[in-house]
């Protein structure tokens, strides 16, 4: 996943690995790490037209394993908030393309791709 960001333009701004200090913590947990990837300048841009998008960003992508082991690629469903905002024809287009960028790092992960 970090490879194909990096391939889109966007980078790996923070990565955090819940379970682990959960455990550094003396409690056992599942896995659980959070990605976070941003293009910096889309993400001013968006910030700059409404302050509310700064509660968005970074983009995030939790893998997660679930109680049977089995491993999952979690983000924020981001039809849905970009049906929920009425943004301006010039940023309609980068909100799609980050969209896009997400769920292309997703399927990377999830098929093993570059």
């Amino acid at each position: 996943m970090k490879l194909r960001a990096n391939t889109l333009n966007f980078k790996l701004v923070a990565d955090l690995p819940l379970s682990e200090q959960v455990k550094a913590m003396g409690e056992e947990a599942r896995y659980m790490r959070i990605l976070a990837f941003c293009d910096a300048l889309v993400a001013k841009k968006m910030v700059d037209y409404d302050l509310i998008f700064a509660g968005f960003l970074p983009c995030r992508i939790a893998v997660a394993e679930d109680a049977q082991g089995k491993g999952w690629l979690v983000t924020m469903n981001m039809d849905m908030m970009l049906h929920a905002v009425d943004l301006p024809d010039e940023l309609k287009p980068l909100a799609k393309q980050v969209r896009d960028t997400i769920y292309s790092i997703v399927d990377a992960g999830v098929n093993g791709d570059l």
